[in-house]
């Protein structure tokens, strides 16, 4: 429920605060007195589109500020949004408007904290609803009409569309991945023919070991100079234990050293560790002297192999250049595309795999979509009737209704386009609601759907902006009542120019323009200055200060005759309050 309105610089309002109650508020004043600005400031704290010409003539900023009170769901979906609510239960939502020489910009906050636009247009869905004669755009959306006729009928309905567009999207996920598959077979054989060739050209090459070029490489070098290593394994071989006698080897060197030292430990104990090092010594030039005359005997030229090693080389070299900077990289590789080659070859039935997958899918969707068009040719029987009821005592007595569920394409919402059909006079033929509806009419239908859909919404406030526009007294008579019935279940603001209506109001407030005059920086009506035009509102407490306001809608002056037809239209009005 909206309880509190503020409004700075906001078109022709330079500073304004309103206090709404429970029940039917109602805004009454001349025409072009400003009654739609008020609401316009609501809309813009709410969201809505502005633009420049908002912000009052010689100011920079705008700024509108609405005080609502939460209920249970609102409380849980702000809590979800991490907004905390103030004293429990109250929400204020501002926006701050001020514009440049090249744009506009605005910021709007949610109890201090700023809040995108996204974010704002739920939570407007969840505090405000307005409805006015130019709503006759938003009948005629079938997306819209569609939404409608699913909240009306309920969780039954709402729950099935919910397994609608869960099948529908799954269906859809399959007929892509179908496609998919489909249009790139032509790619697919090209890979398969390429992976083919690249397979078996791996396979045949027997990659086994990440190292094995290296490993060829040192072997080719050894091939490739047996004879010299042969000579100088011989070589260290002379150096280290055997040579012609004239230059003496290592080994003798060594002994000749052990002896030397042995003599000197019997003097002096200290260089034993010394003497021992010469032993270890000898054991070593022993073990190198014997496995080197070894290597270099066994050393064989072997010009085969030698062959056989420098094709190998050559054969992994060119692998290495077509798929991998080395080995290791090109056997990954080759492990990799076996299974794309495994997958690719499979395709077939993959193909036919997906095509099965899809017609499961679509009988699914298409059940599920035929269910929810039952149950909302249900609910469409239901508010036809409901409709029907509304509409009657709104001198509408013969008037023909239908909610019309015809097939469409298949989407997220089902196969089901919904459309509202009207004939207001008997004998004529039934047409689209917005192509036949007079502006009254159609005043009249948004009331009576309004009034059916209050049952099955969450308290909250409800705006009319003069859908009363155009209508007899009669007619305005059983707006009125329905106007009534309506702020039972929800918070209501009616812009109005019937007295009917005002005089049911639980609060009334009277809007008007005045010119004052003001110096520049200030805003008080000293008697010199400019000239400025201001809206102001007044809140009518009293029975006088109604009667009055309620005799100038009825006959545009104070006179006796308007003044006791006011009178009347309190008493009734109290008289109807306390009945109903």
């Amino acid at each position: 429920m909206l309880s509190l309105l503020r409004i700075e610089n906001f078109a022709l309002i330079d500073k304004l605060e309103l206090e709404f109650g429970t029940g039917l508020n109602v805004l009454t004043g001349e025409t072009g007195a400003g009654k739609s600005i008020i609401l316009d400031a609501i809309d813009a704290a709410l969201g809505g589109k502005v633009s420049s010409r908002v912000i009052r003539t010689g100011t920079s900023r705008a700024l509108v500020e609405a005080t609502f009170t939460t209920n249970s769901a609102l409380a849980a979906w702000l809590s979800e949004q991490e907004l905390d609510l103030i004293e429990d239960s109250t929400v204020v939502v501002s926006r701050e408007i001020s514009a440049t020489v090249s744009n506009v910009r605005s910021r709007s906050r949610v109890n201090g904290v700023l809040v995108n636009r996204q974010v704002m247009n739920e939570l407007r869905d969840r505090l405000v609803e307005i409805t006015a004669q130019g709503q006759t755009v938003q009948v005629g959306k079938a997306t819209l009409v569609r939404e409608w006729l699913d909240i009306y009928g309920g969780e039954s309905v709402l729950g099935q569309r919910q397994t609608v567009s869960q099948s529908f999207n799954s269906y859809q996920q399959a007929h892509l991945a179908l496609e998919k598959r489909r249009t790139s077979e032509r790619e697919r054989l090209q890979q398969l023919d390429l992976l083919t060739y690249q397979v078996k050209e791996l396979g045949e090459a027997n990659l086994t070991e990440a190292d094995e070029l290296e490993q060829l490489q040192q072997e080719h070098q050894r091939l490739n100079h047996v004879v010299d290593l042969q000579q100088m394994s011989y070589k260290v071989y002379q150096a280290l234990y055997q040579n012609d006698g004239e230059t003496p080897n290592a080994t003798d060197l060594l002994a000749d050293s052990e002896a030397v030292l042995t003599d000197m430990v019997e003097y002096d104990s200290q260089l034993q560790p010394l003497l021992d090092l010469i032993l270890e010594a000898q054991t070593a030039i022993a073990e190198v002297s014997r496995q080197i005359n070894t290597y270099g005997e066994n050393l064989e030229a072997d010009p085969q192999r030698l062959l056989e090693v420098e094709e190998r080389i050559r054969e992994l070299k060119l692998i290495c250049r077509k798929y991998g900077s080395n080995l290791g990289e090109v056997i990954e590789y080759y492990n990799r595309i076996q299974i794309e080659l495994a997958e690719l070859s499979d395709s077939e039935q993959s193909i036919e795999n997906l095509e099965q997958q899809e017609q499961k899918l679509l009988e699914k969707f298409t059940h599920a979509a035929q269910k929810l068009s039952k149950l909302r040719q249900q609910a469409a029987g239901k508010l036809e009737a409901e409709i029907i009821r509304e509409l009657k005592p709104l001198a509408m007595e013969k008037v023909q209704f239908q909610v019309a569920v015809v097939p469409t394409s298949p989407s997220v919402t089902g196969t089901d386009k919904i459309a509202f059909m009207f004939s207001p006079n008997p004998g004529e033929p039934i047409q689209p609601l917005t192509e036949i509806a007079s502006g009254g009419e159609m005043s009249r239908f948004l009331l009576a759907l309004k009034t059916c859909f209050s049952q099955t919404e969450a308290p909250g406030t409800m705006v009319f902006d003069e859908i009363d526009v155009g209508v007899s007294g009669r007619v305005a008579q059983a707006i009125a009542d329905k106007l009534h019935q309506l702020s039972h279940r929800q918070q209501v603001l009616c812009v109005t120019h019937q007295p009917l209506i005002a005089a049911l109001a639980d609060r009334h407030f009277r809007v008007d323009k005045q010119v004052i005059k003001q110096v520049k920086g200030k805003k008080e009506n000293n008697g010199h200055g400019e000239e400025r035009t201001v809206v102001r509102v007044t809140a009518l407490d009293n029975l006088n200060q109604r009667r009055e306001e309620l005799a100038q809608l009825a006959g545009g002056k104070s006179a006796p005759d308007a003044i006791a037809f006011a009178e009347s239209l309190l008493t009734q009005a109290a008289t109807y309050r306390h009945q109903h």
